[in-house]
Protein backbone atom coordinates (compact mmCIF):
# COMPACT_ATOMS: atom_id res chain seq x y z
CA UNK A 1 0.00 0.00 0.00
CA UNK A 2 1.39 3.36 -0.89
CA UNK A 3 0.36 6.48 1.32
CA UNK A 4 0.61 9.90 0.46
CA UNK A 5 1.28 12.47 3.56
CA UNK A 6 0.22 15.82 2.42
CA UNK A 7 0.75 19.26 5.06
CA UNK A 8 -0.85 22.51 4.62
CA UNK A 9 1.50 25.10 5.40
CA UNK A 10 0.47 28.09 7.48
CA UNK A 11 -0.68 27.64 10.47
CA UNK A 12 0.52 24.00 10.59
CA UNK A 13 3.72 23.02 9.11
CA UNK A 14 5.30 26.56 9.53
CA UNK A 15 5.48 27.65 12.85
CA UNK A 16 4.30 31.20 14.25
CA UNK A 17 7.48 33.11 13.30
CA UNK A 18 6.67 31.81 9.43
CA UNK A 19 9.57 29.05 9.58
CA UNK A 20 10.13 25.52 9.31
CA UNK A 21 11.99 24.31 12.19
CA UNK A 22 15.74 22.73 11.87
CA UNK A 23 13.84 19.66 13.17
CA UNK A 24 10.77 19.48 10.82
CA UNK A 25 13.08 19.76 7.69
CA UNK A 26 15.80 17.33 8.86
CA UNK A 27 12.79 14.83 9.68
CA UNK A 28 11.05 15.22 6.22
CA UNK A 29 14.33 15.30 4.13
CA UNK A 30 15.36 12.07 5.96
CA UNK A 31 11.56 10.68 5.33
CA UNK A 32 11.58 11.75 1.62
CA UNK A 33 14.88 10.40 1.16
CA UNK A 34 13.94 7.08 2.58
CA UNK A 35 10.83 6.97 0.37
CA UNK A 36 7.96 8.47 2.22
CA UNK A 37 5.41 10.03 -0.42
CA UNK A 38 4.68 13.47 0.69
CA UNK A 39 3.73 16.85 -0.23
CA UNK A 40 2.55 20.20 1.18
CA UNK A 41 -0.78 22.26 0.10
CA UNK A 42 -1.15 25.89 0.47
CA UNK A 43 -2.87 29.13 -0.89
CA UNK A 44 1.01 30.41 -1.45
CA UNK A 45 2.61 30.89 -4.85
CA UNK A 46 5.93 28.21 -5.63
CA UNK A 47 7.94 31.23 -4.96
CA UNK A 48 7.10 32.51 -1.19
CA UNK A 49 6.62 28.54 -0.31
CA UNK A 50 10.02 27.65 -0.84
CA UNK A 51 11.48 31.38 1.03
CA UNK A 52 9.02 29.93 4.49
CA UNK A 53 10.31 26.83 3.77
CA UNK A 54 14.23 27.03 3.08
CA UNK A 55 15.87 24.37 4.13
CA UNK A 56 13.04 21.34 3.39
CA UNK A 57 14.94 20.15 -0.12
CA UNK A 58 13.62 17.23 -0.43
CA UNK A 59 12.50 15.95 -3.94
CA UNK A 60 8.76 16.42 -3.30
CA UNK A 61 6.30 17.49 -5.93
CA UNK A 62 4.36 20.93 -3.81
CA UNK A 63 0.53 22.18 -4.14
CA UNK A 64 0.73 25.42 -4.58
CA UNK A 65 -2.08 28.33 -5.08
CA UNK A 66 -5.13 26.34 -2.89
CA UNK A 67 -4.47 23.62 -6.18
CA UNK A 68 -3.66 25.87 -9.23
CA UNK A 69 -0.82 24.20 -9.62
CA UNK A 70 1.73 21.62 -8.81
CA UNK A 71 5.06 22.01 -9.16
CA UNK A 72 8.14 19.57 -8.52
CA UNK A 73 10.41 20.82 -6.01
CA UNK A 74 13.68 20.07 -6.98
CA UNK A 75 13.41 21.69 -10.27
CA UNK A 76 10.54 24.21 -10.35
CA UNK A 77 8.92 22.38 -13.16
CA UNK A 78 5.10 22.51 -13.15
CA UNK A 79 3.80 19.31 -13.26
CA UNK A 80 -0.07 19.99 -13.14
CA UNK A 81 -1.99 23.13 -13.86
CA UNK A 82 -6.00 23.95 -13.17
CA UNK A 83 -6.32 27.37 -14.97
CA UNK A 84 -9.41 29.42 -15.69
CA UNK A 85 -10.39 29.76 -19.40
CA UNK A 86 -12.01 32.49 -21.00
CA UNK A 87 -14.46 32.81 -17.79
CA UNK A 88 -11.81 34.98 -15.95
CA UNK A 89 -12.56 37.77 -17.93
CA UNK A 90 -16.20 37.78 -17.28
CA UNK A 91 -15.13 37.27 -13.68
CA UNK A 92 -12.94 40.01 -13.59
CA UNK A 93 -15.77 42.64 -15.09
CA UNK A 94 -18.07 41.80 -12.44
CA UNK A 95 -15.61 42.42 -9.63
CA UNK A 96 -14.78 45.68 -11.62
CA UNK A 97 -18.31 46.40 -11.79
CA UNK A 98 -18.15 45.91 -7.43
CA UNK A 99 -15.80 48.44 -7.31
CA UNK A 100 -13.33 45.43 -6.98
CA UNK A 101 -10.08 45.85 -7.80
CA UNK A 102 -8.05 42.34 -8.01
CA UNK A 103 -4.82 41.35 -7.83
CA UNK A 104 -4.12 38.86 -11.05
CA UNK A 105 -1.97 35.82 -10.91
CA UNK A 106 -1.90 34.49 -14.52
CA UNK A 107 1.50 33.67 -16.86
CA UNK A 108 1.74 36.99 -18.86
CA UNK A 109 4.18 36.12 -21.85
CA UNK A 110 5.39 32.69 -20.39
CA UNK A 111 6.01 34.21 -17.33
CA UNK A 112 4.38 34.09 -13.77
CA UNK A 113 3.00 37.42 -12.23
CA UNK A 114 1.26 39.14 -10.23
CA UNK A 115 -0.87 42.00 -11.66
CA UNK A 116 -3.03 45.30 -9.95
CA UNK A 117 -3.74 48.80 -10.46
CA UNK A 118 -2.24 50.57 -7.37
CA UNK A 119 -4.48 53.64 -8.09
CA UNK A 120 -7.25 51.91 -7.68
CA UNK A 121 -6.08 49.12 -5.37
CA UNK A 122 -7.78 48.66 -1.44
CA UNK A 123 -5.48 49.61 1.41
CA UNK A 124 -5.04 46.10 1.78
CA UNK A 125 -3.91 44.90 -1.23
CA UNK A 126 -1.08 47.47 -1.14
CA UNK A 127 0.09 46.48 2.36
CA UNK A 128 0.09 43.23 0.71
CA UNK A 129 1.79 44.10 -2.26
CA UNK A 130 4.31 46.05 -0.02
CA UNK A 131 5.60 42.45 1.67
CA UNK A 132 6.32 41.23 -1.84
CA UNK A 133 8.96 44.03 -2.48
CA UNK A 134 11.78 42.42 -4.71
CA UNK A 135 9.37 39.29 -6.07
CA UNK A 136 10.08 38.84 -9.57
CA UNK A 137 6.14 38.37 -10.58
CA UNK A 138 5.27 42.10 -9.15
CA UNK A 139 3.64 43.89 -11.96
CA UNK A 140 1.70 46.98 -11.25
CA UNK A 141 -0.11 48.11 -13.98
CA UNK A 142 -1.60 51.58 -15.76
CA UNK A 143 -5.65 50.36 -16.46
CA UNK A 144 -8.23 46.93 -15.70
CA UNK A 145 -7.68 46.39 -19.04
CA UNK A 146 -3.94 45.47 -18.57
CA UNK A 147 -5.35 42.79 -15.95
CA UNK A 148 -6.73 40.37 -18.61
CA UNK A 149 -3.52 39.61 -19.80
CA UNK A 150 -2.25 36.08 -19.97
CA UNK A 151 -3.15 32.69 -18.82
CA UNK A 152 -5.21 33.65 -15.48
CA UNK A 153 -5.46 31.49 -12.34
CA UNK A 154 -5.70 33.08 -9.21
CA UNK A 155 -7.91 36.63 -8.12
CA UNK A 156 -7.24 38.04 -4.91
CA UNK A 157 -9.69 40.43 -3.52
CA UNK A 158 -8.53 41.71 -0.05
CA UNK A 159 -11.12 44.57 1.49
CA UNK A 160 -14.15 44.82 3.07
CA UNK A 161 -16.61 42.15 5.08
CA UNK A 162 -19.81 43.84 3.55
CA UNK A 163 -18.64 44.09 -0.35
CA UNK A 164 -16.70 40.92 -0.29
CA UNK A 165 -18.88 38.39 1.72
CA UNK A 166 -21.81 39.24 -0.99
CA UNK A 167 -19.54 38.16 -3.18
CA UNK A 168 -18.50 34.82 -2.10
CA UNK A 169 -21.87 33.34 -1.89
CA UNK A 170 -22.63 35.01 -5.65
CA UNK A 171 -19.75 33.01 -6.66
CA UNK A 172 -19.23 29.91 -4.34
CA UNK A 173 -21.42 27.88 -7.02
CA UNK A 174 -19.26 28.40 -9.90
CA UNK A 175 -15.88 28.96 -8.93
CA UNK A 176 -13.55 27.21 -6.17
CA UNK A 177 -13.86 30.20 -3.18
CA UNK A 178 -12.03 30.85 -0.25
CA UNK A 179 -13.50 33.55 2.21
CA UNK A 180 -11.56 34.25 5.70
CA UNK A 181 -9.71 36.60 7.26
CA UNK A 182 -5.81 36.46 6.80
CA UNK A 183 -3.70 35.13 10.06
CA UNK A 184 -1.04 37.50 10.17
CA UNK A 185 -2.60 40.90 8.78
CA UNK A 186 -6.57 40.20 10.02
CA UNK A 187 -7.37 41.81 6.32
CA UNK A 188 -10.45 39.59 4.92
CA UNK A 189 -9.66 38.05 1.81
CA UNK A 190 -11.93 36.78 -0.90
CA UNK A 191 -9.80 33.89 -3.55
CA UNK A 192 -11.71 32.73 -6.16
CA UNK A 193 -10.04 30.01 -8.30
CA UNK A 194 -11.14 27.59 -11.52
CA UNK A 195 -13.90 25.03 -9.48
CA UNK A 196 -11.36 22.70 -10.27
CA UNK A 197 -8.56 23.92 -8.35
CA UNK A 198 -8.68 23.02 -4.68
CA UNK A 199 -6.54 21.62 -2.30
CA UNK A 200 -8.56 17.83 -2.07
CA UNK A 201 -9.01 18.20 -5.97
CA UNK A 202 -5.31 18.91 -6.74
CA UNK A 203 -4.50 15.81 -4.03
CA UNK A 204 -6.93 13.50 -6.09
CA UNK A 205 -4.52 14.41 -8.99
CA UNK A 206 -0.96 14.05 -7.33
CA UNK A 207 -2.25 10.45 -5.39
CA UNK A 208 -3.27 8.88 -8.80
CA UNK A 209 0.21 10.51 -10.54
CA UNK A 210 2.25 8.63 -7.72
CA UNK A 211 0.22 5.62 -7.83
CA UNK A 212 -1.06 5.94 -4.13
CA UNK A 213 -4.44 4.14 -2.64
CA UNK A 214 -4.24 5.94 0.87
CA UNK A 215 -4.03 9.65 2.17
CA UNK A 216 -3.45 11.20 5.64
CA UNK A 217 -3.26 14.81 5.47
CA UNK A 218 -2.67 17.52 8.32
CA UNK A 219 -4.52 21.01 8.40
CA UNK A 220 -5.05 24.45 10.54
CA UNK A 221 -8.47 25.66 9.03
CA UNK A 222 -11.77 25.59 7.66
CA UNK A 223 -10.15 25.69 4.24
CA UNK A 224 -8.42 22.00 5.09
CA UNK A 225 -11.97 20.53 5.66
CA UNK A 226 -12.44 19.44 2.19
CA UNK A 227 -8.65 17.68 2.05
CA UNK A 228 -9.67 16.32 5.59
CA UNK A 229 -12.84 14.62 3.78
CA UNK A 230 -11.18 12.87 1.20
CA UNK A 231 -8.37 11.75 3.49
CA UNK A 232 -8.22 8.33 5.14
CA UNK A 233 -6.87 10.13 7.88
CA UNK A 234 -6.81 13.70 8.92
CA UNK A 235 -4.88 15.30 11.96
CA UNK A 236 -5.71 18.49 13.05
CA UNK A 237 -2.77 20.61 14.73
CA UNK A 238 -3.73 22.02 18.41
CA UNK A 239 -3.78 25.61 17.17
CA UNK A 240 -6.60 24.79 14.68
CA UNK A 241 -10.32 25.88 13.83
CA UNK A 242 -12.83 23.73 16.13
CA UNK A 243 -14.68 23.07 12.62
CA UNK A 244 -11.28 21.34 11.25
CA UNK A 245 -10.97 19.21 14.70
CA UNK A 246 -14.66 18.18 14.55
CA UNK A 247 -13.91 16.11 11.34
CA UNK A 248 -10.33 15.35 12.30
CA UNK A 249 -8.96 11.48 12.73
CA UNK A 250 -7.27 13.45 16.09
CA UNK A 251 -5.89 16.25 17.65
CA UNK A 252 -2.03 16.89 17.36
CA UNK A 253 0.05 18.57 18.65
CA UNK A 254 0.09 22.69 17.97
CA UNK A 255 2.47 24.12 14.98
CA UNK A 256 4.95 25.50 17.36
CA UNK A 257 5.85 22.00 18.64
CA UNK A 258 6.66 20.69 15.23
CA UNK A 259 3.95 18.84 15.43
CA UNK A 260 3.39 17.55 11.89
CA UNK A 261 7.01 15.96 11.68
CA UNK A 262 6.81 14.36 15.00
CA UNK A 263 3.72 12.25 13.66
CA UNK A 264 5.54 11.21 10.56
CA UNK A 265 8.95 10.60 12.35
CA UNK A 266 6.55 8.22 14.49
CA UNK A 267 4.57 7.13 12.16
CA UNK A 268 5.00 7.80 8.16
CA UNK A 269 5.77 4.39 5.91
CA UNK A 270 8.57 4.54 4.12
CA UNK A 271 10.52 2.85 1.74
CA UNK A 272 7.02 2.50 -0.68
CA UNK A 273 9.26 3.82 -3.67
Amino acid sequence: MRTLYVTDLDGTLLRSDVSTSDYTNRTINRLAQQGMLFSYATARSYSTSVKVTRGLDAHIPLIVYNGAMIIDNATGKILLTNFFGDDAHALLSDLLAHGVYPIVYAFVDGVERFSYVPERSSRGVLDFVATRQGDRRDNPVASADDLQRGDIFYFACIGEEETLEPLERKYQRMYHTVYQKDIYSGDQWLEIMPKAASKANAIRQLKALLGCDRLVVFGDGKNDIDMFELADEGYAVENAAPELKAVATSVIGSNDEDAVARWLSEHAEIGEK
